[in-house]
């Protein structure tokens, strides 16, 4: 027990629901995986290499939550490297899925939008923090130039994560108390942008939108299933068809459907064999499956709803401004993800590739993410006092026993005064 309130620092509470979703990872990706592992000659090779990586962030929230919260400003210079990286990744990134979001070097595959998301979620905490130096006015458009210049270099990439980022940016501005009338304004005026834009895309012809840069095309075909999903799909009886278009709709629908109540048990889902982005994409469709509403479906969401409450409770307690943005906007770009993944396993949202953070199998997306809970705990330990109650026991003790050696010495002064002018007397 010593060791283990030696070792995990901060709140507990965020430690536990950090456990429970790698818990839940482990299980369920493992049970996902099975088409990777049958197409590999070592069947454990999958998810010894997701373990790995949970085992990996892991190390990384050991390390990041020993460090104070102050320190992670200096993320802010990732920033232009993550632009310039995310300019080049179209020219020299790895295709994958016909988009070019990954880059490789020395060997090692990461994507530099997961950079960009949080060096901007410490640039627009950090600016917040600085009312003092600057106005409100030079905040916000700070804020607002950086977070939209970044996020409109993404767009063409991953408009998912373009959408998604700036979404996080606006709610950091709106809880930092920008003035309401500006984010009122930009607010209806990037709902009604992007309501042209999307209704330009679904009406463009085809050969338009390839010759255009990005993946319109993708974002048109993902509009058109979502709008009129059961168009040309349906046959004289009223049954669905499944075509190459609604594949991993109508299968994620099946695994929920098949879920019930309590579901099937890990290792007994079938849609697993079917979607071909089980462990990633739409492993909520495949917990549902397995685990059930309550426990897969209820039970996980309440992970992040959770998750979210503590991280606004840790915020109530920080004093400095900086931990305050910084907790809460490593807290929502989670929480707003895995809101995302799970919208589109039901249906709520069209195919959006966002993974269910901690949960999904990845390397990058898992490492970033366990970065983002080792800065909230590192908030929650420095910033808000936060599970260190042992610590902060010993230190009152010293600083106790330290005013007791003063006292003492007082009054051992005044005792030899006295007795040297009774003396003199």
């Amino acid at each position: 027990m010593d060791l283990a309130s030696k070792l995990f620092k901060g709140d507990r509470a965020v430690w536990i629901i950090f456990m429970l979703l790698c818990l839940i990872s482990l299980v369920e990706v493992f049970s996902a995986t099975s088409t990777l592992a049958y197409k590999n000659a070592n069947h454990w090779a999958p998810i010894v290499r997701h373990a790995t990586f949970l085992l990996g962030g892991f190390v990384i929230i050991l390390l990041i939550h020993n460090f104070h919260y102050r320190f992670f400003s200096v993320l802010i210079f990732l920033l232009p490297v993550s632009i310039v990286l995310l300019i080049a990744t179209p020219w020299i990134g790895i295709s994958a899925n016909d988009a070019h979001r990954w880059l490789e070097i020395f060997g090692i595959q990461f994507q530099p939008s997961e950079f960009a998301k949080l060096s901007l979620i410490v640039f627009i905490a950090f600016m917040m923090s600085r009312r003092s130096r600057f106005t409100e006015k030079q905040i916000y458009y700070s804020i607002l130039i950086t977070a939209g210049i970044t996020c409109f270099i993404i767009f063409w990439e991953n408009v998912s994560t373009a959408i998604m980022l700036f979404v996080i940016s606006f709610l950091m501005m709106f809880i930092g108390q920008l003035p309401f009338w500006k984010l009122f304004r930009l607010g209806a005026g990037l709902v009604l942008g992007g309501c042209l834009l999307l209704f330009a895309i679904y009406n463009a012809p085809d050969d338009m939108l390839e010759k255009a840069p990005g993946r319109l095309t993708t974002v048109k075909a993902r509009l058109e299933r979502y709008i009129n999903p059961t168009e040309d799909v349906v046959d004289k009886n009223g049954n669905m068809l499944i075509t190459d278009e609604n594949y991993q709709e109508v299968h994620a629908k099946i695994a929920i459907a098949r879920g019930g109540i309590l579901g099937k048990m890990p290792g007994h889902g079938q849609q697993r064999d079917f979607l071909p982005q089980a462990y990633s994409d739409f492993i909520y469709a495949i917990i549902i499956e397995e685990l059930g509403i309550i426990i897969g479906g209820f039970g996980v969401l309440l992970l992040y709803i959770m998750l979210l409450v503590r991280g606004g409770i840790i915020a109530w307690k920080c004093e400095k401004p900086f931990a305050k943005y910084l907790v809460l906007g490593c807290t929502l770009v989670i929480v707003v993800q895995a809101f995302f993944n799970m919208a589109v396993a039901v249906d709520l949202f069209p195919v959006t590739g966002q993974p269910l953070p901690l949960v999904s199998r990845g390397g990058t997306s898992i490492l970033i993410s366990c970065i983002y809970i080792g800065v909230i705990l590192s908030v929650s330990r420095f910033g808000a006092g936060m599970g260190n109650e042992e610590e902060l026991a010993v230190e009152n003790t010293a600083e106790e026993n330290a005013l007791d050696e003063k006292e003492m010495e007082t009054v051992l002064a005044s005792v030899e005064v006295e007795t040297i002018e009774e003396a003199n007397l």
